[in-house]
C-alpha cells in the first residue's frame, strides 16, 4: 500500500513523515546514512485503532507513544479515568494526523496534531529541519477535559542493531529493568548503574549491545542526571545524538533486541534498538501510576511543553 508523505530537508538531513500512519517518521537520512530501522517482515498498512501494534503496525521508523506505551487498564483509584483500557503503543499511531507544513528563514517544519479518543487531550508535535541538518522537535499536550490527566510519553525511533552499534548515555545513571528475555540476560538485576549490569555470575556492558550476549532482548529506563540531557547512538564514525532538558524530559527508555523477540510465532527475531526520550518510567501507565511512580500529569485546561533536538555528526578519529 502506498501512502502520501511529507519531506523536510536541511543541510545534509532529510526527514519523511507519513500522516496516515499516525504521523510516523519513516525515514531519517543524515550524513548519507538512513538511520531508522525498517521491518521487512511487516510492510506498512492502514492502522486500525484497538488492533495489536506489534502484530499489525510495527513496520519501523519513529513513532510517538502517548498516553501509554504498553496496553493497560488505569487503576480504579484514579479519578475519572479509573478502569479505562488503553491500547498498546498508545493512541496516536492509529490516527491520521492532521499536518500543516510551513517554511521560514529557519527552515522547513511540519506540525502534526492528534485528538485524544479515550481521554480528553490534544497532542502536537512540530518537526523542523534546520539549515545545519539538525532535527528540532517541539511537543505540546493540552488537557481539554475537567480532570487531572495522567500520561506517559515516549519517542520511539527504531535503529538497526549491528556489530558496530554503540550507545552513549550518562555513565552511572540509574537504570531500571522493565523487561528482559533470552539466556544471555538470565538473572539480570532489576536495577543497576549504566552501562554495567550483573547477570548471574558476570557483568555485561550494555553500551556495546552486540557484545553483551549472543541473543537477548530487554527494555530499560534511565533516570537522567542533572545537566546530562544527551543520549546517542553511533555506527562507526557516524553519530546521532538527541539533546533535551532533563528537567522536562527526565527519562530515557532503552530497547535492545539482539535477535530474541518477534511478535510472530516462528518468525525471524528482529535486530533493532531504540533510544526513547520520555516523560515517565515504565511502559505501562498503570505501572507508572503504581509501584514505578513514574506517571506525569497535566491539569485541566493546562498545557505541558518539551522539546528534543536530534543532531547528526561525523566523529573525527573514530
Amino acid at each position: 500500500m502506498t501512502f502520501g508523505f511529507i519531506e523536510l530537508e536541511g543541510g545534509a538531513t532529510r526527514v519523511r513523515i507519513v500522516p496516515a500512519l499516525g504521523g510516523r517518521i519513516v525515514s531519517l537520512v543524515a550524513l548519507g546514512r538512513e538511520w531508522l530501522w525498517s521491518n521487512e517482515a511487516l510492510p506498512a498498512r492502514e492502522p486500525v485503532d484497538g488492533a495489536s501494534y506489534s502484530e499489525t503496525a510495527d513496520s519501523g521508523g519513529y513513532d510517538e507513544c502517548f498516553p501509554t506505551v504498553a496496553a493497560c487498564n488505569i487503576p480504579n483509584g484514579v479519578p475519572r479515568f479509573g478502569g479505562l483500557a488503553l491500547p498498546e503503543h498508545g493512541e496516536l499511531w492509529a490516527q491520521h494526523a492532521s499536518v500543516v507544513v510551513e517554511t521560514d528563514p529557519t527552515g522547513h517544519r511540519a506540525t502534526c496534531a492528534w485528538e485524544g479518543r479515550r481521554m480528553p487531550y490534544q497532542f502536537t508535535r512540530v518537526v523542523q529541519v534546520t539549515s545545519a541538518g539538525a532535527v528540532v522537535m517541539r511537543y505540546e499536550v493540552r488537557n481539554t477535559g475537567h480532570d487531572r490527566l495522567p500520561f506517559l510519553w515516549a519517542a520511539q525511533p527504531l535503529f538497526p542493531l549491528t556489530p558496530s552499534t554503540r550507545l552513549e548515555l550518562p555513565v552511572g545513571a540509574r537504570a531500571r529493568v522493565w523487561s528482559h528475555r533470552g539466556d544471555a540476560l538470565r538473572g539480570l538485576v532489576p536495577e543497576f548503574r549504566w552501562p554495567h549490569a550483573r547477570v548471574e555470575a558476570r557483568i555485561v556492558d550494555l553500551s556495546h549491545p552486540d557484545l553483551a550476549g549472543r541473543q537477548y532482548a530487554c527494555k530499560l529506563f534511565l533516570d537522567m542526571p542533572s545537566g546530562a540531557g544527551v543520549a546517542a547512538v553511533t555506527e562507526g564514525d557516524l553519530r546521532m545524538e538527541v539533546a533535551f532538558d532533563e528537567r522536562t524530559v527526565p527519562n530515557v527508555g532503552v530497547w535492545l533486541n539482539k535477535g530474541e523477540w518477534t511478535p510472530f510465532k516462528g518468525g525471524r527475531p528482529y535486530l533493532n534498538l531504540a533510544i526513547e526520550p520520555g516523560l515517565g518510567a515504565a511502559d505501562s501507565l498503570a505501572d507508572a501510576l503504581g509501584a514505578w511512580g513514574g506517571a506525569h500529569w497535566v491539569e485541566p485546561g493546562q498545557i505541558q511543553e518539551w522539546m528534543l533536538t536530534w543532531r547528526p555528526a561525523k566523529i573525527s578519529g573514530a
